[in-house]
């Protein structure tokens, strides 16, 4: 029989029964506190926290304090990762952020949900499905991403908008609920070396 957190990572609904996910879930508040009061010159100090916490990291990568998240090992992030100011991020599942990936502030990835009716909400069952975001991709600020959720390589996602399907690859998407607003063409490229 699978234990709470092994349902919660494979996508299984669950009930923290034995609370093992309370416990986990208070020692990344304890080290993201770490993290988050550090000094702005402690760099080296919050990278070695997130690459305890976390999955997998790249060598190169930055998070503006704030950050937040249930548990940090569900989440890992590809080379050259930059998350501006209060991302948070719900890991229940696992999260998977590719190379060169932009974050503004304010993004939020929730992997966590809980059923529609209330009856079965109120016993405590919850369930998590995954979150893929590909190279190259720029989430704008106070974007939401939901449960399940798969943003393909080089998009872009506007300001302010909430997540609930997959993305494809190559375009600009954008709103509530996020929709395709058009795609990336050549005529998007812009040669600044010559400014």
């Amino acid at each position: 029989m699978k234990s709470p957190k092994e349902k919660m990572i494979a996508g299984i609904p669950y009930i923290d029964t034995d609370g093992q996910l309370f416990k986990e879930r208070q020692y990344t508040k304890e080290e993201l506190k770490r993290f988050n009061d550090s000094e702005p010159k402690q760099i080296k100090f919050r990278k070695q926290i997130i690459q305890k916490l976390f999955k997998a990291t790249g060598t190169r990568f930055f998070l503006e304090p704030p950050f937040r998240c249930d548990y940090g090992y569900n989440i890992s992030i590809g080379e050259n990762f930059y998350s501006n100011y209060n991302c948070t991020i719900l890991d229940g599942a696992p999260v998977t952020i590719g190379e060169n990936v932009l974050f503004g502030p304010n993004v939020s990835l929730f992997t966590a949900g809980h059923p529609i009716y209330f009856e079965t909400r109120n016993q405590g069952w919850e369930f998590s499905a995954p979150i893929v975001i590909e190279d190259n991709v720029w989430i704008g600020g106070q974007v939401i991403v939901n449960p399940g959720v798969r943003i393909g390589r080089n998009a872009v996602i506007g300001s302010g908008s909430v997540v609930t399907k997959d993305i494809p690859a190559d375009v600009v998407a954008a709103g509530n609920p996020c929709r395709i607003i058009r795609p990336i063409t050549a005529a998007d490229r812009i040669d600044y070396t010559s400014i």
